[in-house]
């Protein structure tokens, strides 16, 4: 029954859309009409069609931004009144609460119906989607810091991740995802300066928004952030290095980036105050070479990392069997070719590890364990070679925990202290024995795992409860309300 389509749900089951709860906002949203009781819009609403406006062309639904909030805490009410009463709070010394916002954004390839009954479409979709991450409130009698009162247990689970939009636009068509996106940046912009009065529990109270866009992965950011994609010398989101600089000094760098300092660049690189060549300006801005459009939260997607990062233990696998540590020629696409079934086959009949064809999360979860490189040695011909593959894993698992786990400093105090020492310890193996692979390049992610992690944990306490997990999840749900499967691997 949950699984019907919208226009089938009856009254009675509105109540349960966005939009059933009065609110109000002090000072009143700007561009924003002040109703409330709103259900699904369409996704182009928010645009003043004028004459030269050419409609995009694409279909999309979304709540209004400020309505799904409030439908989102109506949701918590009992949990969020729970929390004040735990932290022995009085309602009557409570004065505002403060709510943080984690916003994701996903593109899914291939959502083409399998047996069509639909209209006929683009292939590709676009999610947008939030979750309410904690609740705290400012306690009038103390000074203290805010008292929590909510905190999300399971950040990243499809049920706490709240669809506002959804589009049916290839995520690479800039103008046509910057168009429908558009309103949606400036509802937020505008909640940015407000709050928001609603009753809660019976009484009316005040609500602040920090919205912290976190759930993308590295092509989003580079889009919404106007980088250049991702084959880019500047290798990353976070900080100024190119590729040859991050390959040679793997560890030390500092967070630089930030959506601020992006306007700054691409208004340079607009207006080219100094008058330099391309180059001189490309290097100027960093690779800053399209307007900023959303502004995110310079963090690391733990997914993607996590992905990105068995890719290339992959590839490394391969090259360990192929020997390619003491081969000074480019190997043939035939050789290449034979490691890898020879790799796939082995994967295969010891750990039941069917190859895929894109890397996924899955996969990559079962790739790196201790496990499955006892079983990648077994190919590996040198004694000297096996230690050095166990260590670079065994190195590798000590580190991961720190940006997958919801709270690395309870969920593994240790590995988080030992970070900054494994992963120098983890640069030196590939800037040494495996220098025939790293010598002068390193992957996006590989860079951010190893320069970038503690600074951000130290910063956000997390990196795993931000990640762009549970949006990703949420697209399973999608493609099963579209009564579409999609393609499984082999």
């Amino acid at each position: 029954q949950i699984f019907q389509p919208l226009h089938t749900l009856r009254a009675a089951e509105k109540e349960l859309l966005p939009g059933f709860h009065p609110f109000e906002w002090q000072p009143a949203l700007k561009g924003v009409s002040s109703s409330w009781d709103l259900g699904i819009l369409d996704g182009l609403s928010g645009w003043t069609s004028s004459v030269e406006d050419v409609p995009a062309d694409t279909i999309a639904r979304r709540f209004r931004y400020d309505v799904a909030l409030v439908s989102a805490l109506k949701d918590l009410e009992e949990d969020l009144l729970d929390g004040l009463r735990e932290q022995g709070l009085d309602d009557s010394s409570v004065t505002g609460f403060s709510v943080t916002i984690k916003e994701s954004c996903d593109g899914m390839g291939d959502v083409s119906e399998k047996h069509g009954s639909g209209p006929a479409l683009p292939e590709k979709a676009v999610r947008f989607s939030f979750t309410i991450m904690s609740v705290s409130v400012q306690v009038e009698a103390e000074e203290a810091a805010n008292v929590f009162i909510f905190q999300e247990p399971k950040p990243n689970s499809e049920l706490s991740c709240k669809p506002l939009c959804l589009m049916f636009v290839d995520e690479s068509d800039h103008e046509t995802l910057t168009a429908i996106l558009g309103p949606v940046v400036a509802e937020r912009n505008a909640m940015k300066d407000s709050r928001l009065i609603l009753s809660l529990g019976g009484l009316p109270r005040s609500f602040r928004f920090h919205f912290r866009g976190t759930g993308y992965d590295e092509k989003m950011v580079r889009e919404m952030e106007g980088l250049e994609a991702s084959g880019s010398t500047y290798i990353c989101t976070l900080c100024d290095s190119t590729r040859s600089e991050a390959s040679r000094n793997m560890v030390l760098h500092a967070i630089t980036r930030s959506h601020h300092e992006n306007l700054e660049r691409y208004e340079l690189w607009r207006s080219n105050p100094f008058s330099e060549s391309a180059d001189e300006l490309r290097d100027r801005v960093k690779g800053v070479s399209a307007k900023p459009f959303m502004e995110t939260q310079p963090t690391l997607d733990a997914l993607h990392c996590d992905i990105g990062n068995a890719t290339e233990f992959y590839k490394i696998f391969q090259d360990e069997i192929g020997e390619m540590h003491s081969r000074s020629d480019t190997p043939s696409r035939e050789e290449r070719r034979r490691w890898r079934a020879a790799l796939d086959k082995h994967l295969r009949t010891k750990l039941k590890l069917k190859p895929v064809m894109r890397m996924n999360g899955n996969y990559a979860r079962r790739l790196m364990t201790a496990e499955s490189v006892e079983v990648v040695c077994e190919l590996v011909r040198s004694e000297e070679r096996r230690q050095a593959l166990r260590e670079l894993v065994g190195l590798y698992l000590q580190m991961k925990p720190v940006w997958r786990s919801t709270w690395p400093a309870r969920e593994c105090p240790d590995q988080l202290c030992r970070y900054s020492f494994n992963s120098q310890r983890f640069a030196e193996l590939l800037s040494t024995t495996f220098k025939y692979r790293y010598d002068g390049k390193i992957t996006n992610y590989l860079h951010k795992t190893l320069a970038h992690v503690p600074e951000i944990v130290e910063r956000d306490g997390s990196i795993g409860a931000w990640a762009s997990e549970g949006n990703e999840s949420g697209n399973k749900l999608f493609r099963r309300f579209r009564k579409m499967n999609a393609r499984q691997s082999k």
